[in-house]
């Protein structure tokens, strides 16, 4: 190589290192910041009857949590501060075997509280590595067909909310009172993984009831299409993570189910109902990194029109 090209070399070699020192502090940002800089959403929406006190229901999702992250469960366990009415868990609690104590510590002073709860696929089957670019062809559902006998204590985890006098709606209906008023929900398991059997809970929702909730892990559209022909008027979701690695000014790349991008997460009409999905508060022990996309928690603030 000719001298008249180490100038050239230098800037190639310079501009590798400053790509190269980007993707690190980037990589440390997303896995060591985002990941745990949690926040709480709020939202609110006029759903109840005229005269209706309020009613606000914290969603959970996604914790997938593992005994060691005492920050996440620190925050969850703080959220009763709010004083929610109604807490419902949309699933993908666990990612680890001994992680149902851990998840019910978090819970903790919840549970007291009116609660209702489905199980996503990872609250019955344990992470695995993959490579996480395959999301942008394909779903991970497929993943699961050769996996059929569940490997961490889903029926341990749905033992103990229900002990608190949460309600199972894995394709179940249910009912509560919470601050005075009828609750009617019903729920679905897991699409993702084809427990999902919506024929259990189909037909008209409660007319008498105060609200009606759809409960559910993953936002199929086919699932939800059956809800909001019911008469459900919010329906709870979770799974998508709200994208977890994201693009500035673009958003959500991948859903990971059959919901569109725009409504990955948050809360959007869906016919003549509401959807929320929660971005969810954790994520795989094997990608541990958000992007543009911080965990969280919502609170959602249902009231009488003014």
């Amino acid at each position: 190589m000719g001298a008249d090209n180490r100038p050239l070399l230098r800037r190639i070699g310079r501009a590798a290192a400053i790509t190269g020192a980007v993707g690190v502090a980037g990589l440390g940002y997303a896995s060591v910041i985002e990941r745990n800089w949690f926040r709480l959403r709020r939202y609110e929406l006029p759903l109840l009857p005229p005269g209706s006190p309020r009613l606000r229901i914290l969603h959970l999702s996604d914790a997938h949590l593992t005994p060691g992250r005492k920050m996440l469960i620190d925050w969850i366990r703080g959220l009763e501060a709010y004083e929610p009415d109604l807490v419902v868990n949309t699933g993908d609690s666990l990612a680890h075997p001994e992680a149902v104590g851990p998840f019910m510590d978090a819970l903790g002073p919840l549970l007291d509280r009116p609660g209702a709860f489905v199980y996503g696929s990872n609250d019955l089957f344990s992470p695995q590595l993959k490579n996480p670019a395959r999301y942008l062809w394909r779903t991970s559902k497929t993943d699961y067909n050769k996996r059929r006998v569940p490997d961490l204590p889903w029926r341990e985890l749905g033992a103990s909310m229900s002990a608190s006098g949460w309600l199972d709606l894995n394709n179940h209906k249910g009912a509560l009172k919470a601050n005075g008023l009828d609750v009617a929900l019903a729920g679905v398991h897991d699409s993702h993984i084809k427990l999902d059997r919506y024929e259990d809970v189909a037909g008209p929702a409660d007319p008498a009831a105060d609200i009606r909730l759809g409960v559910l892990h993953s936002p199929e559209p086919a699932n939800l299409d059956r809800f909001e022909a019911d008469g459900y008027q919010l329906l709870l979701a979770g799974h998508t993570h709200g994208g977890q690695l994201c693009l500035p000014f673009y958003g959500t790349l991948v859903t990971n189910c059959g919901i569109d991008r725009k409504r990955a997460w948050g809360l959007n009409g869906y016919g003549d109902a509401w959807l929320h999905v929660s971005g969810g508060l954790g994520t795989s022990p094997y990608a541990p990194v958000r992007f543009c996309c911080r965990p969280e928690a919502s609170l959602l603030d249902l009231v009488a029109p003014s």
